[in-house]
């Protein structure tokens, strides 16, 4: 059951929570023998060079690492939401009807990793809106509710057609802590925040920052901010391998240990902000709140 917001200056978490945290585990695949523009070696190539590391370590993801991440999920009993390019769903639909079947949510990115709507013409980015959401019907069923662009690349044009296009919730904001609605010309969008501490921030590094990251950051919000939000971001492809998976296994560990904790997938959370009505926080009502 919804929780109705405590007061004009903000709302409660379900059951009281002190901190509302999200899973976002980043499914993700390039075209054709392409690869990120990055990876853990340390040696460019000479330009115009087919870089065969780099695809296979980005294909790393969709081979074992999205596999290893639900099963981390399923031991921990968490939810999660898996943003995934489309091309990740053809690929592996065996992946995407377990996730379904372990009770997470599956998102849309773009159809691939180097499709970037920064590039696309409106008319280019309405196309391969409806070119991700058929790809998810044919695939899952049914059509992906959120919408995180790769990259976090979106046009100015990009968030009126996600509502448009009849999504839920939208995650391409660098400026926001809380969730919330926005009104569009197409109606009603739930804005999620992302995290700027994604997996790929240790990269060539040591992973235990990772987890230590996101420790101290939950430790202090849960202390310091009630009624506070936190996304845990990693990517198949690297999140997904024994390094950086000890680290995720370690994390969600850690966060059930603490009482007052709603872990919620992304979906969940936009129709609890939405059926709330939640309007964005100014920064004085967050932290100097009128005294009732």
């Amino acid at each position: 059951m919804a929780t109705k917001p405590a007061s004009s200056s903000g709302f409660a978490w379900p059951n009281g929570a002190r901190i509302a945290v999200v899973v976002t585990c980043l499914w993700e695949n390039w075209s054709g023998d392409k690869g990120p523009p990055f990876s853990v070696q340390t040696t460019s190539l000479k330009p115009g060079t087919h870089d065969r590391a780099a695809m296979t370590w980005g294909h790393y993801g969709t081979r074992s690492g999205v596999w290893r991440l639900l099963k981390i999920l399923d031991a921990n009993k968490v939810p999660a939401t898996f943003v995934a390019n489309a091309q990740s769903l053809e690929l592996s639909p065996a992946a995407a009807k377990q996730a379904l079947k372990s009770g997470h949510e599956i998102a849309a990115h773009s159809y691939t990793q180097d499709a970037l709507m920064a590039y696309l013409s409106p008319d280019e980015e309405r196309a391969i809106i409806k070119k991700c959401i058929d790809t998810f019907k044919t695939v899952t069923g049914t059509a992906p509710k959120g919408w995180l662009s790769p990259v976090l690349a979106p046009t100015a044009h990009t968030e009126e057609l996600i509502a448009e296009a009849g999504f839920l919730w939208y995650g391409d904001y660098n400026n926001i802590d809380l969730p919330f609605c926005v009104e569009t010309k197409s109606g009603p969008l739930v804005a999620l925040p992302h995290t700027d501490f994604a997996d790929h921030r240790v990269l060539r590094a040591n992973p235990r920052d990772w987890f230590e990251v996101h420790k101290d950051t939950f430790d202090y919000l849960y202390a310091n901010e009630p009624t506070s939000f936190l996304n845990i971001t990693l990517h198949a492809h690297f999140g997904g391998r024994p390094l950086m998976a000890a680290q995720f296994d370690a994390i969600l560990k850690y966060i059930k240990g603490f009482a007052d904790v709603w872990i919620v997938r992304h979906d969940e959370m936009a129709d609890w902000v939405k059926a709330n009505g939640i309007a964005e926080w100014t920064n004085a009502q967050r932290f100097y709140p009128a005294k009732a």
